[in-house]
């Protein structure tokens, strides 16, 4: 696991749930998000982010910040990372302000903005249900969207912060966007590989550096996107690859 998904870790099993050891009972209601009750704990657009309701709650955010974080850490960094996940969690909380006022706990929102941003860079990544059925990563998040849209405004009914899930998918999408758009990072390298394509024989310079990467020193997290890319080079060739792909190659070989 990647350093913040690991530090996510441990404060989801320090927060706990009412039913099981955690947070002390007397502060799970003062922490949890009571949208009636916002103006006077407006903190808990935070700290919801860490308490559950249960095990099985739990569990599945573990398991989709276990699958989808490092890879998404990786590619965005610890400090893009930490803030997509917040900002998801935080417009969750938002969405949650919205009737009927019920109180909200877990970290779902946020883990919903991992899952969009996983989508965003890995879109035809097959996603196995239950560990069989195959489905594209952009094709379960369009499902999981219309399912929180259909339960937040009153189809489902069933307890679940789908307004919240829905926020999570918002402010990742909006973040991720942003970022992409307004980043000085990205727009210095947009200028650098238009640079780069007004010299000959620069993409043949760049792919015999880029062969030189050894796959068995960089961290097993880049490995399968090293070779994702390298492929795509064979296939397709040095001109397919976008800005954010030649700029993963460039970190693993800099010089």
């Amino acid at each position: 696991m990647t350093p913040w998904v690991r530090r996510l870790f441990m404060f989801f099993l320090v927060g706990g749930g009412p039913s099981f050891p955690g947070v002390m009972p007397g502060f799970y209601g003062l922490l949890a998000l009571r949208p009636r009750f916002i103006l006077f704990q407006p903190w808990g657009l935070v700290t919801y982010m860490f308490l559950h309701a249960g095990f099985m709650h739990i569990l599945f955010n573990m398991l989709g910040l276990f699958f989808f974080g490092p890879r998404l850490e990786a590619r965005l960094g610890g400090n893009g990372f930490l803030r997509l996940y917040f900002i998801s969690g935080i417009t969750g909380g938002l969405f949650s302000l919205f009737p009927p006022y019920y109180p909200v706990v877990g970290a779902s929102a946020a883990v919903f903005g991992v899952f969009l941003g996983f989508a965003l860079f890995w879109p035809r990544e097959r996603i196995y249900i239950w560990g069989i059925l195959p489905v594209q990563a952009r094709v379960l998040v369009f499902v999981m969207t219309v399912l929180s849209l259909y339960g937040g405004f009153g189809g489902a009914g069933d307890g679940i912060a789908h307004l919240a899930h829905l926020g999570g998918f918002v402010g990742g999408f909006i973040y991720l966007k942003w970022r992409d758009l307004r980043s000085p990072q990205r727009q210095f390298k947009r200028q650098m590989y238009a640079d780069s394509r007004r010299r000959p024989g620069s993409d043949a310079a760049d792919l015999n550096r880029w062969r030189q990467i050894r796959r068995e020193q960089i961290h097993e997290v880049n490995r399968d996107e090293l070779d994702r890319i390298m492929a795509k080079i064979e296939e397709q060739g040095v001109a397919s690859l976008a800005l954010e792909e030649r700029a993963f190659l460039d970190r693993l070989h800099p010089q």
